[in-house]
């Protein structure tokens, strides 16, 4: 016996938005509800998946799920639907993919057991917490 597959209607806007302009509205998005520890990573040359991860941690399991609704509303805003968003059910890890930007939404203990960070940036500088990022820029 086999079943249709679940065809879901996801598209990004022709054109798309550009890059900056993308993480700009993830980083409103996850510091709209207190998102901790917020990183981004360049992966441009290292995926051919995504340009740019941006990963963030939530304190509770309902917090992460919040804050990954929180990045897909705020991408409709610029006409972007998600590719796909994975985990939202258990919601230990929601990955919120929006194409050029991939964002990972995690307890913290999941994301010090898969590491993200490390494992894209190995060879690299450490990534920059967003928030020092934005503290170094208003020192400038």
């Amino acid at each position: 016996m086999t079943t249709q597959a679940q065809v879901i209607k996801t598209q990004l806007p022709d054109p798309p938005p550009p890059v900056g302009k993308l993480l700009e509205t993830v980083h409103a998005a996850v510091e709209e509800l207190k998102a901790k520890d917020v990183v981004e990573i360049d992966v441009r040359g290292k995926s051919s998946v995504t340009d740019f991860m941006v990963i963030a941690s939530g304190t509770s399991t309902r917090h992460v799920k919040s804050i990954a609704d929180e990045v897909v509303r705020f991408a409709k805003k610029l006409d972007v639907m998600p590719l796909g968003v994975e985990g939202e059910r258990e919601a230990e890890w929601v990955l919120v993919d929006l194409g050029d930007v991939v964002v990972h939404v995690m307890l913290p203990r999941v994301r010090e057991f898969y590491a993200l960070e490390r494992l894209w940036t190995v060879g690299d500088q450490p990534p920059e917490h967003f928030s020092e990022a934005r503290q170094g820029d208003s020192a400038a």
